[in-house]
């Protein structure tokens, strides 16, 4: 069965007695994951997922229900359903019209047509050059997971969408040790694409990538606690914008009152070297698609434009209820969730120093090249993340490497502190958690500085 089916009758069912918009999400998907640990091939699983969604909103809230029947005699009951719960006005549907995708992209080695075998092969071959790095290397964890989905939404507004995602991650967990010291190296790669995503980083580069870290940190010294500067380098990633930022930009959360953003707009919320974007064309990005899980275009959203908060990330809901348009952020794990706001690739924009005369112009503090885990309250833009690979910065040189840092402040305050943005640009990649749903995510930043920074330690100097 495919995703041709007539869908008018089942928004016309779905609106019957009230509603401001009704919508139908198909999903075909196909997943593969292979698991390695310990030198051996612990689990290979795939499998194919079908099933629709459909939502209605009314009076400004949402019902929906989902099924894997995707016939008009299983999806029309659970209209009328929906149907009658429904109160307030009612808005007549709109005849569908198929909308231009905001990217268009080429799979080159599409995921499904490759032997499981030669994945496999993948995964040994990383698990080797990991462990080929340094004895200390003990143990090793690989994965490699694969997501094919067919999607096409309708709804009542007059939209119609089809589109079709490939996203592929390899990652690798090192654990290396010596003389009762444990330490960690992790990393990632992959994207929006075939194989030639990860074939053009190499899988056996990024275990050893991951191997390297382990081993490093075993002869690290322990991290001075304090306030210091710190220098973010392009290759950490993005993970402070997404987290400290970016979750308080999300509509959702602004409107619950969850947002220390809540009511800033046109206001100064960050230096004026900073700019942040998300931006969900990016080609090969893990956070790109061609429409987000409404049927809204991709597009490239300017938040922060130096410094100036300019807008929120939108979906349908939150527009009915603000005003504005949607921003191609309305995203959803699966047929079986409805879409709520979600970062696609989130960006400090670049700007135009040397990132090499960024630490020369510190005399000291933390140069973070890696970073780890963290959260944060969207509240008030507390955060505290892990630093997992870092180092001392004396006399403007990049000097010893340290363990056991962590970051601590205020997504706000942080922002408004950075005095140096480079030219550069670094991605980091992840599948974000938001009310039980994951969705595949990237981020960005070039090397920057905040100048007084609370760095949590191991001992104090």
């Amino acid at each position: 069965m495919s995703l041709e089916l007539e869908a008018a009758p089942v928004l016309e069912a779905a609106l019957a007695k009230a509603g401001q918009m009704a919508e139908l999400f198909l999903e075909e998907s196909y997943g593969l994951s292979v698991v390695m640990d310990d030198n051996k091939v612990e689990k290979v699983i795939g499998g194919v997922d079908r099933g629709a969604g459909l939502r209605l909103i009314h009076d400004l809230r949402t019902a929906y229900a989902h099924t894997n029947d995707l016939s008009q005699a299983g999806l029309l009951p659970l209209a009328k359903n929906l149907a009658a719960l429904a109160a307030g006005p009612r808005q007549a549907p709109v005849a569908a019209r198929r909308l231009e995708p905001g990217l268009v992209y080429q799979v080159v080695k599409a995921p499904q047509d490759v032997a499981t075998a030669h994945k496999v092969e993948m995964v040994r071959a990383a698990n080797a050059a990991a462990r080929g790095v340094d004895p200390r290397v003990r143990q090793v964890r690989v994965m490699y997971l694969e997501r094919v989905q067919q999607v096409r939404v309708v709804n009542s507004l007059g939209v119609e969408a089809w589109d079709r995602r490939a996203h592929l991650v390899m990652a690798v967990h090192c654990v290396a040790s010596d003389n009762g010291l444990m330490q960690v190296g992790y990393e990632t790669a992959g994207g929006l694409g075939g194989l030639e995503v990860l074939e053009a980083v190499g899988p056996e580069e990024v275990a050893r990538a991951a191997a390297r870290r382990a081993v490093m940190m075993l002869t690290a010294r322990p991290a001075p606690g304090g306030a210091m500067p710190v220098v973010l380098f392009s290759s950490a990633g993005g993970t402070m914008v997404h987290e400290a930022v970016g979750h308080g930009l999300e509509a959702d959360l602004v409107l619950e009152g969850m947002s220390v953003y809540q009511d800033k707009i046109g206001k100064q919320v960050a230096s004026p070297l900073v700019t942040v974007i998300d931006d969900g064309t990016i080609a090969g990005r893990r956070g790109s698609s061609g429409f987000d899980d409404e049927g809204t275009p991709s597009r490239r959203n300017v938040l922060i434009k130096d410094g100036v908060l300019l807008g929120y990330m939108n979906d349908r809901l939150s527009v009915l209820k603000m005003g504005g348009e949607p921003t191609g952020n309305g995203r959803r794990e699966s047929y079986r969730q409805r879409p709520i706001p979600r970062m696609t690739n989130t960006i400090i924009a670049p700007g135009s120093d040397d990132p090499e005369a960024i630490i020369r112009d510190t005399p000291s503090g933390l140069l973070v090249k890696k970073m780890g885990g963290g959260q944060v309250n969207t509240v008030n833009g507390e955060f505290v993340f892990e630093v997992a690979e870092g180092y001392l910065i004396e006399k403007g040189q990049v000097g010893q490497p340290v363990r056991g840092a962590t970051l601590t402040g205020s997504g706000p305050a942080v922002l408004m502190q950075i005095d140096r943005v480079a030219s550069d640009l670094g991605f980091g990649l992840g599948t974000c958690g938001k009310e039980g749903q994951g969705s595949p995510v990237a981020d960005a930043q070039p090397t920057l500085r905040i100048p007084n920074m609370v760095v949590g330690g191991l001992h104090q100097d």
